[in-house]
Protein backbone atom coordinates (compact mmCIF):
# COMPACT_ATOMS: atom_id res chain seq x y z
CA UNK A 1 0.00 0.00 0.00
CA UNK A 2 1.25 3.51 -0.86
CA UNK A 3 0.93 6.69 0.83
CA UNK A 4 0.35 9.67 -1.12
CA UNK A 5 3.12 12.40 -1.24
CA UNK A 6 0.10 15.05 0.10
CA UNK A 7 -0.83 13.06 3.45
CA UNK A 8 2.80 12.49 4.18
CA UNK A 9 3.72 16.00 4.03
CA UNK A 10 0.19 16.90 5.69
CA UNK A 11 0.52 14.56 8.54
CA UNK A 12 3.28 16.24 10.58
CA UNK A 13 1.45 19.74 10.11
CA UNK A 14 -1.56 17.96 11.04
CA UNK A 15 0.02 16.49 14.40
CA UNK A 16 1.24 20.79 14.76
CA UNK A 17 -2.66 21.75 14.63
CA UNK A 18 -3.88 19.02 16.76
CA UNK A 19 -1.04 20.64 19.56
CA UNK A 20 -2.02 23.76 18.97
CA UNK A 21 -5.98 23.40 19.35
CA UNK A 22 -5.11 21.02 22.28
CA UNK A 23 -3.21 24.18 24.34
CA UNK A 24 -5.92 26.94 22.94
CA UNK A 25 -8.47 24.93 24.17
CA UNK A 26 -7.24 23.93 27.66
CA UNK A 27 -6.58 27.64 27.86
CA UNK A 28 -10.21 28.84 28.51
CA UNK A 29 -9.83 26.42 31.51
CA UNK A 30 -6.82 27.73 32.98
CA UNK A 31 -7.92 30.94 32.93
CA UNK A 32 -11.72 30.80 34.69
CA UNK A 33 -10.20 28.42 37.11
CA UNK A 34 -9.61 30.39 39.97
CA UNK A 35 -8.93 29.25 43.57
CA UNK A 36 -10.95 29.18 46.58
CA UNK A 37 -9.14 32.12 48.31
CA UNK A 38 -9.43 34.30 45.19
CA UNK A 39 -13.31 34.59 45.24
CA UNK A 40 -14.98 37.73 45.70
CA UNK A 41 -17.40 38.17 48.61
CA UNK A 42 -21.01 37.60 47.20
CA UNK A 43 -21.96 41.45 48.85
CA UNK A 44 -21.47 45.14 48.56
CA UNK A 45 -21.75 47.29 51.69
CA UNK A 46 -21.84 51.43 51.83
CA UNK A 47 -21.88 54.00 54.16
CA UNK A 48 -23.72 57.18 54.35
CA UNK A 49 -23.38 59.41 57.24
CA UNK A 50 -24.14 57.16 60.27
CA UNK A 51 -26.15 54.52 58.26
CA UNK A 52 -24.87 51.32 56.48
CA UNK A 53 -26.65 49.35 54.12
CA UNK A 54 -25.30 45.78 52.35
CA UNK A 55 -26.83 44.33 48.63
CA UNK A 56 -26.28 41.51 47.32
CA UNK A 57 -27.74 39.51 44.92
CA UNK A 58 -26.23 35.66 46.50
CA UNK A 59 -29.76 34.26 48.31
CA UNK A 60 -32.38 33.13 46.71
CA UNK A 61 -35.93 33.11 48.86
CA UNK A 62 -36.79 30.00 51.14
CA UNK A 63 -40.38 29.97 53.26
CA UNK A 64 -41.20 33.64 52.11
CA UNK A 65 -37.66 34.30 53.48
CA UNK A 66 -34.47 35.99 51.66
CA UNK A 67 -31.96 35.30 54.97
CA UNK A 68 -30.53 37.89 57.58
CA UNK A 69 -28.01 40.39 57.73
CA UNK A 70 -25.87 41.07 61.13
CA UNK A 71 -24.27 44.71 61.70
CA UNK A 72 -20.86 43.43 64.37
CA UNK A 73 -19.06 46.02 66.35
CA UNK A 74 -15.35 45.27 66.91
CA UNK A 75 -16.19 43.57 70.39
CA UNK A 76 -18.72 41.08 68.82
CA UNK A 77 -17.35 37.48 67.60
CA UNK A 78 -20.24 36.09 66.21
CA UNK A 79 -23.41 36.45 63.74
CA UNK A 80 -25.92 35.97 66.58
CA UNK A 81 -24.52 38.93 68.38
CA UNK A 82 -24.88 41.61 66.24
CA UNK A 83 -27.69 43.54 64.80
CA UNK A 84 -29.76 41.26 62.90
CA UNK A 85 -32.27 42.62 59.81
CA UNK A 86 -33.94 40.19 57.50
CA UNK A 87 -33.20 40.98 53.69
CA UNK A 88 -35.66 42.57 51.25
CA UNK A 89 -36.09 42.52 47.97
CA UNK A 90 -36.27 40.33 44.80
CA UNK A 91 -34.38 37.66 43.31
CA UNK A 92 -32.00 40.22 41.44
CA UNK A 93 -31.05 42.22 44.32
CA UNK A 94 -32.13 41.93 47.86
CA UNK A 95 -30.99 44.28 50.88
CA UNK A 96 -30.59 45.52 54.19
CA UNK A 97 -29.67 48.80 56.36
CA UNK A 98 -28.67 49.88 59.88
CA UNK A 99 -29.43 53.32 61.33
CA UNK A 100 -28.09 55.22 63.73
CA UNK A 101 -24.76 53.30 63.50
CA UNK A 102 -21.93 54.42 66.19
CA UNK A 103 -18.40 55.25 64.80
CA UNK A 104 -15.79 53.01 64.64
CA UNK A 105 -15.18 49.65 62.51
CA UNK A 106 -17.92 47.41 62.14
CA UNK A 107 -18.49 44.03 60.31
CA UNK A 108 -21.44 42.95 57.71
CA UNK A 109 -22.38 39.43 57.24
CA UNK A 110 -25.16 38.43 55.13
CA UNK A 111 -26.02 34.58 55.61
CA UNK A 112 -29.07 33.69 53.52
CA UNK A 113 -32.11 31.81 54.41
CA UNK A 114 -30.62 28.37 53.08
CA UNK A 115 -27.99 28.37 55.78
CA UNK A 116 -24.98 29.73 53.47
CA UNK A 117 -22.68 32.94 53.95
CA UNK A 118 -23.47 35.58 51.01
CA UNK A 119 -20.42 37.52 52.37
CA UNK A 120 -18.54 39.79 55.24
CA UNK A 121 -17.27 42.61 54.73
CA UNK A 122 -15.59 45.35 57.27
CA UNK A 123 -16.62 48.81 56.64
CA UNK A 124 -15.43 51.94 58.75
CA UNK A 125 -17.88 54.59 59.91
CA UNK A 126 -16.58 57.87 60.65
CA UNK A 127 -17.43 60.22 63.26
CA UNK A 128 -20.26 62.87 62.35
CA UNK A 129 -17.48 65.87 62.25
CA UNK A 130 -15.58 64.10 60.07
CA UNK A 131 -17.36 63.96 56.67
CA UNK A 132 -15.43 61.08 54.81
CA UNK A 133 -16.58 57.96 55.77
CA UNK A 134 -14.93 54.73 53.89
CA UNK A 135 -15.46 50.66 52.92
CA UNK A 136 -12.76 48.06 53.56
CA UNK A 137 -12.46 44.65 52.60
CA UNK A 138 -12.35 42.26 55.84
CA UNK A 139 -8.71 41.81 56.68
CA UNK A 140 -9.21 38.10 57.73
CA UNK A 141 -9.77 37.33 53.82
CA UNK A 142 -6.60 39.28 52.75
CA UNK A 143 -6.32 41.61 49.49
CA UNK A 144 -9.04 41.73 47.27
CA UNK A 145 -7.50 44.16 44.65
CA UNK A 146 -9.14 44.96 41.32
CA UNK A 147 -12.57 43.64 41.56
CA UNK A 148 -14.51 46.64 44.05
CA UNK A 149 -18.28 46.08 44.94
CA UNK A 150 -19.72 46.27 41.92
CA UNK A 151 -19.04 42.80 40.62
CA UNK A 152 -21.19 39.74 40.03
CA UNK A 153 -20.33 36.44 40.52
CA UNK A 154 -21.12 34.95 37.17
CA UNK A 155 -21.30 31.21 36.92
CA UNK A 156 -18.55 28.38 35.72
CA UNK A 157 -20.71 28.09 32.48
CA UNK A 158 -20.93 31.51 31.72
CA UNK A 159 -16.69 31.85 32.12
CA UNK A 160 -15.75 28.65 30.36
CA UNK A 161 -18.52 29.81 27.16
CA UNK A 162 -16.13 33.05 27.41
CA UNK A 163 -13.06 31.62 27.62
CA UNK A 164 -14.18 29.01 24.72
CA UNK A 165 -14.74 32.20 22.38
CA UNK A 166 -11.99 33.85 23.30
CA UNK A 167 -10.17 30.63 22.48
CA UNK A 168 -11.97 30.03 19.06
CA UNK A 169 -10.78 33.72 18.34
CA UNK A 170 -7.07 32.92 19.39
CA UNK A 171 -7.41 29.83 17.12
CA UNK A 172 -9.32 31.43 13.94
CA UNK A 173 -6.20 34.47 14.14
CA UNK A 174 -3.81 31.51 13.89
CA UNK A 175 -4.74 29.85 11.12
CA UNK A 176 -5.65 33.15 9.26
CA UNK A 177 -2.41 34.53 10.01
CA UNK A 178 -0.38 31.02 8.88
CA UNK A 179 -3.07 30.76 5.68
CA UNK A 180 -1.62 34.15 4.44
CA UNK A 181 1.89 33.87 4.94
CA UNK A 182 1.77 30.21 3.37
CA UNK A 183 -1.29 29.84 1.40
CA UNK A 184 -0.51 26.40 0.50
CA UNK A 185 -0.92 24.90 3.63
CA UNK A 186 -4.41 23.84 5.82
Amino acid sequence: MRTSPLLARSSPLLARCGLTLAAAAALPLAVTAQPAAARVSGISVSTSGSTVSVVTSACSQINGTWGTAALLASNQANFAQGRQVALSGTTVSQSAAWSNVSPGTHTVVVMCSSGSTAGTQSVIVSPASTPTISATASPTRGVMGGMGGATRDYGTVTLVAGGALVGTGVIATVWFLRRRTKPYRL
